[in-house]
């Protein structure tokens, strides 16, 4: 089973399970989605009408905890962890893993010193362990250690959660990317037209100079033919 449909089932059970709990009995829920070691995506439990009734209650720091697992990262919550239930261990290291995914949605290339400070992590070692063995081994990361370099070439990242606001950007994004390959593309197709016509222009330059050729080789032959007969009367 991919990662892809292993997370489409747990968002369906996490969904289906705050839906029918309310208030308190939602933080169990949230603890529960946020430890989850195959769960890397929530915008659809914050979805959840039971979920989105805890802004402004008493238990409103289970909905901004499940915001930080959507959107945040390991510094945030840093952060803000006066204002926030205390994290489990299992909690911790998700948190981790998704800051690792936050990371590399804008740079493909890691400094280690950048990865350790981010992760809380003192030493290489420790650090290379954690990006195989907690991302590259659960499939959210593919990539190359680079131990010269000291850096994670990141070649492919599960992406993330949408942050508000983060889907007008996209689509900007891809609206500008969809006419730069548009323009691209006229540019390919001239330049087909271009060496059509040139193919053509050297097509019919190679027949006129061959049939250049046959006349000059015709009039030659002409020309031999009549001196040879020149020659006989003579």
């Amino acid at each position: 089973m991919d990662i892809e449909q292993q997370q489409a089932e747990h968002i369906d059970y996490f969904v289906k399970q705050a839906s029918n709990l309310k208030g308190a009995a939602l933080s169990n829920v949230v603890v529960e989605a946020t430890s989850h070691p195959s769960l890397f995506a929530f915008s659809e439990i914050l979805s959840v009408p039971n979920v989105v009734e805890l802004k402004g209650t008493e238990n409103s720091v289970f909905l901004d905890l499940l915001c930080l697992f959507a959107h945040g990262t390991w510094s945030e919550y840093k952060s803000s962890a006066s204002h926030l239930p205390q994290l489990v261990p299992d909690q911790v290291l998700k948190l981790k893993q998704l800051t690792v995914l936050t990371l590399a949605e804008t740079n493909k290339v890691l400094p280690y010193d950048t990865l350790m400070q981010e992760l809380d992590v003192t030493n290489v070692r420790e650090l290379e362990d954690f990006l195989i063995n907690n991302c590259m081994h659960v499939g959210i990361v593919r990539g190359k250690l680079d131990q010269l370099r000291r850096c994670f070439e990141v070649q492919f990242a599960a992406g993330r959660d949408l942050r508000p606001g983060q889907l007008g950007s996209m689509i900007q994004t891809l609206s500008t990317w969809l006419s730069t390959s548009d323009n691209l593309l006229a540019s390919i197709q001239e330049k087909i037209r271009w060496a059509d016509t040139m193919s053509e222009i050297d097509k019919k330059h190679k027949k006129e100079v061959d049939e250049r050729v046959e006349e000059l080789k015709k009039t030659l032959s002409l020309k031999e033919t009549t001196s040879h007969w020149l020659r006989r009367y003579d």
